[in-house]
């Protein structure tokens, strides 16, 4: 099974080590558990306490934005991670 390329922020890198990783994932809580199983600790960054995802990021399927945690996800898809930037 071919696996979805995840670009990673330049705030996430200190978790992969790279702009861009491969997870699995049959929709996007799976991706982001097993980006978590790969790099502990990347998903809470990414999710708040009540496992959604955290006002400061988006994600981009195939360019496409998305809210949702069940987005469905297929082999050879590309997640964008964007985190923005923020303080005063």
């Amino acid at each position: 099974m071919s696996g979805i390329r995840v670009g990673i922020p330049s705030p996430l890198q200190s978790y992969t080590g790279a702009t861009e990783v491969t997870a699995q994932g049959h929709d996007l809580e799976a991706l982001l558990a097993d980006l978590d199983r790969q790099f502990p600790g990347i998903r809470f960054r990414m999710l708040d306490e009540q496992r959604c995802l955290r006002r400061h990021i988006r994600v981009f399927v195939n360019g496409r934005q998305t809210f949702s945690l069940s987005e469905a996800l297929q082999p050879g898809d590309h997640v964008a991670i964007v985190q923005a930037l923020s303080g005063g």
